[in-house]
This record gives C-alpha cells, sequence and structure tokens, in this order.
C-alpha cells in the first residue's frame, strides 16, 4: 500500500469519525479503528453520555484515546473527516448518512436504510417511506466475500444486516450455482447484544437469559435484503421464510437453512460447494468434520459454514441443510464494516481482522 488511502487521497492516516459512537456496534468499530495503523479517529459523535471520556462509556477502550463523546454537527464532523461510518438505528440514520455524503466524505453506513434497492420493499419491511427513495442503489452493499471488487475505492457503503451475513453466507455457494429455487427455510438465533445498548422489555438480556422466543416470523427486516443479495447473485426464483429467534446468549448467530434440490445431484458435489465458493477466504471456515458452532466465532471475525444432505429422496428431491456461526456484532457488524475500510482504503483487507475467537 502506498502512504495515501484512496478514499482520502491524502498521505496522511485516513481521518475517520464516529457517529453512535456509544451503541454496541460504536464500540467494535472503535476497538478495531482506534488501533489501526491507517486511521486516526477524529471525531465520536452521540445523542447520549455527552462530554464523556470515551472509556467512561466503553470500559474496555479506557486509555486508547482523549476523545470526548460530542453532539456536534454535520458540518464540523465532517471538517476533521475524511470518512464517516454512521452506526445509528435504521429509520434514523438515512438522512445523517446522506448529509455526510453531500458533505463529500465518504460513508460506511451501518443500518439497513441503504442496503436496499426498491422503495416500495423499504415500505413494507420497515413499514415507514424511505426519506430519500432516488438514493436507494447508490451504496455498495458491504460483503466482501460477494463485492470485493467494488468495495475497492467506494466511497458510499451499505454494511449487511447481521442475520443477512450469515444466512447469506451459508447459502450463497448454491445460490451462485442456480439451485435456490421455490421456498428455502431459516432459523437463526442471536444473542442479546443484536438488540443494542438500550434495555427493552424483551430483548434486556435478564429477561430472555432462561429462555428461547421466536419474533418476526416471515416479517424481520432482513428478509428482503438477503431476497435481494441472492437473487442477484444467481437466485432469481426463491423465497425465504425467515425466523429469528432469540437466544440466551450475548454474542453470536447461529443459521440452519434447510432447501430440496433433484435427488439427482452427487450429495459429495453438493458438500464440496462451500469449499468451491470460500476457496482463499481467509474469514470463513469451512467445516466437513464438525458443525459450526457460536464458542468458536464469537468475538471474532471468522464465519464457519458446513453442509448437511440428507440421504432420503421423496418426490425425485433431497434435502440440504446449510449452516453458518458468525459473531453478530463483528462478522455481523462493526468488524465487516472495518473490513469494507480496508478495501476502500487500499490497505491490506485483513488489516486487524486476523484475531482468533476466544476459547473457552
Amino acid at each position: 500500500m502506498s502512504d495515501s488511502s484512496s478514499v482520502s487521497g491524502l498521505p496522511r492516516p485516513c481521518r475517520v469519525a464516529v457517529v453512535g459512537a456509544t451503541g454496541y456496534g460504536g464500540a467494535e468499530l472503535l476497538r478495531h479503528l482506534l488501533v489501526h495503523p491507517h486511521v486516526q479517529v477524529t471525531r465520536l459523535v452521540a445523542k447520549d453520555n455527552i462530554g464523556k471520556p470515551l472509556g467512561q462509556v466503553h470500559l474496555s477502550l479506557d486509555g486508547l484515546t482523549d476523545l470526548r463523546i460530542e453532539d456536534a454537527d454535520a458540518e464540523s464532523v465532517a471538517a476533521d473527516a475524511d470518512l464517516v461510518c454512521v452506526g445509528l438505528p435504521h429509520k434514523v440514520s438515512a438522512q445523517v448518512v446522506a448529509r455526510y455524503v453531500d458533505l463529500g466524505k465518504a460513508v460506511v453506513d451501518l443500518s439497513g436504510d441503504y442496503r436496499l434497492l426498491d422503495a416500495a420493499t423499504y415500505r413494507t419491511y420497515y413499514e415507514v417511506d424511505h426519506p430519500l427513495p432516488e438514493r436507494l442503489g447508490s451504496f455498495v452493499y458491504g460483503l466482501p466475500e460477494l463485492s470485493r471488487a467494488a468495495l475497492r475505492g467506494a466511497r458510499r457503503v451499505a454494511s449487511p444486516g447481521c442475520f443477512a451475513t450469515a444466512i447469506t453466507l451459508a447459502l450463497l455457494p448454491f445460490a451462485t450455482r442456480g439451485l435456490l429455487q421455490g421456498r428455502v427455510r431459516v432459523t437463526a438465533m442471536t444473542g442479546s447484544s443484536g438488540s443494542g445498548a438500550n434495555p427493552a422489555l424483551g430483548t434486556h438480556h435478564p429477561l430472555r437469559a432462561q429462555t428461547l422466543r421466536a419474533y418476526k416470523p416471515l416479517t424481520h427486516q432482513h428478509t428482503p435484503e438477503i431476497e435481494q443479495t441472492l437473487r442477484l447473485a444467481g437466485a432469481p426464483d426463491f423465497a425465504l421464510d425467515f425466523v429469528p429467534v432469540s437466544a440466551p446468549l450475548v454474542r453470536g448467530i447461529l443459521a440452519t437453512c434447510w432447501f430440496d434440490v433433484d435427488a439427482g445431484l452427487d450429495p459429495a458435489e453438493l458438500m464440496a460447494m462451500p469449499g468451491k465458493q470460500y476457496a482463499g477466504e481467509r474469514l470463513v471456515r469451512v467445516l466437513r468434520d464438525r458443525l459450526p458452532e457460536v464458542n468458536a466465532v464469537a468475538g471474532s471475525m471468522f464465519a464457519e459454514v458446513a453442509v448437511s444432505v440428507d440421504e432420503r429422496i421423496a418426490s425425485g428431491r433431497r434435502t440440504v441443510l446449510a449452516h453458518c456461526a458468525i459473531d453478530n456484532l463483528i462478522k455481523g457488524g462493526a468488524g465487516q464494516a472495518v473490513h469494507a475500510i480496508n478495501l476502500m482504503l487500499g490497505c491490506d483487507e485483513y488489516q486487524g481482522l486476523l484475531a482468533p475467537a476466544q476459547w473457552p
């Protein structure tokens, strides 16, 4: 890498501001960016904890910066930044992101506001009209395993959702080969950190620590994102039946996806498809001797994928199960945004992202 980034075009570290710095996504962004050799974090923006040092809000980051949380206007933040990471909730993020784009800044948006291409679909799943529908389609979808070339040098990135990352990685090897047709069923369990830093009834960890609960069955907002991504990847004739489950853990997603294929397909060939799809991908582990589990990836950027094939045949079809485990906050959130930033900057794309998960 040269000493200038493709985002800033300047012979110095890329100046990055984090908007939404007090949330869990903000914490993960800053955990990576504050020690990144090609990044200088310049501003920490939020609507809460104003004036506090970062280490008082996120205890694990104490001593890494003297910056304090501020409720600053976009113009002053943009004056100190080449790139802005926006970690705000969907429905809130769209206009904030647009303001930074209009100010000439590169932007990575961690919300769902610019992932979809169709305003009507956004209205159906987010239950509001998109405030800037003309801008849909102007962001690169930030899944490096699918959009690596487009991310290099990009200036507007919509970072994927956590469920969308896990489910897409599980199913992508079959979508690209035209094997996803008809109904594809998915159940995926997620940890409490995915609900954000502010507790609410049904998401507060003490209320979910001893139970399992399905929520938003068939209506979760990541459903159209997954369908859109996989249809564009080569599966135009499928629909997703997705049931998310609130699980009694802090971090992680475990997705199990099942679909039917023609019984004439060789089971060994089906089992080999993820290995072919992800050959050379350093952050995707393709398993053959065990199934994915959250403990193996929690706290890391790694995804685990595997395939099970049913030997039984019914009506000329057999069932394939595709599995994936990720950390929802890292591979499914802020760490994936950092991966996109590395590609945007033109530095080593895996800079700071190869640390293994903790064990146990």
